[in-house]
């Protein structure tokens, strides 16, 4: 149960992230900044985490089909994410007027919930085992896990509550998105998936990869490169990247 606990703990550092939002009353500049906080996260945590570990786990005779295995599945969460954006309302990245500006942080605030959500039940999942074989080390990755989240956190809440000025909206959809990582642990729990944990996190990652990839290059990337506010945006972004370092320090690989 300790595993579980651990799994409903991760999500209060979402949670966190938003309430860092409000606190400094998301204003343009901020929203900036947490955009290119996130994407310097995300930048990192592709290349330095989810990459080597999906390389890790994924069970083949030989290197060359890890890395086929990596790409198709690469592939495939990238596509996925980008067939999802047909039910998603429209955006412009030429960002003209203050309507196209809303429309593509709606955009990029649903798209980020959807992959975030798929990584944080893999997380949670991760967690969870990790916790059941070494309590100490379970906290540690949890630590780290959570950290990480506080910059997409901050993204999603800061794009959503710009775009409905709602903030029972916005903490409705935060909560529901800080309980995925307690309900990969809980899939754990009650389906007993020990036995398989490789296979499906094998496959959770690299789909994973292919999201996170496809939210990077096609929605935080280009609303860094139209920001006004160059100097916030490359400090949100170097933030990122110390910031998941510090998190990869403090866990050791142990997810």
């Amino acid at each position: 149960m300790d595993g579980l606990l651990l799994t409903l703990l991760l999500g209060l550092f979402i949670v966190v992230g938003a309430f860092i939002v409000f606190l400094t009353k998301n204003n343009a500049k901020f929203i900036d900044f947490s955009i290119a906080l996130a994407a310097g996260v995300i930048f990192m945590l592709l290349g330095i985490d989810i990459l080597p570990e999906a390389y890790e786990v994924i069970e083949a005779s030989n290197g060359l089909w890890k890395v086929l295995y990596i790409v198709a599945g690469t592939l495939i969460g990238f596509c996925l994410l980008k067939g999802l954006d047909h039910f998603i309302p429209d955006h412009d990245d030429d960002l003209t007027t203050s309507s196209d500006d809303e429309a593509n942080l709606r955009h990029i605030g649903l798209i980020s919930s959807i992959a975030l959500v798929l990584h944080n039940i893999v997380e949670g999942m991760a967690v969870y085992t990790l916790t059941v074989s070494d309590f100490t080390a379970g906290v540690m990755a949890s630590l780290g896990v959570g950290l990480h989240n506080i910059p997409l956190g901050m993204v999603i809440a800061s794009t959503f509550y710009q775009t409905t000025k709602d903030k029972k909206k916005t903490w409705g959809l935060i909560t529901l998105i800080s309980l995925s990582t307690f309900l990969g642990g809980a899939i754990v729990y009650v389906f007993h998936f020990m036995e398989i944990m490789n296979v499906i996190k094998a496959i959770s990652l690299t789909l994973t990869l292919g999201m996170l990839l496809y939210i990077l290059t096609m929605e935080l990337v280009p609303k860094m490169i139209h920001s006004k506010n160059k100097k916030i945006t490359v400090s949100g972004f170097l933030l990122g990247v110390v910031l998941l370092l510090l998190t990869l320090f403090l866990h050791g690989h142990d997810h």
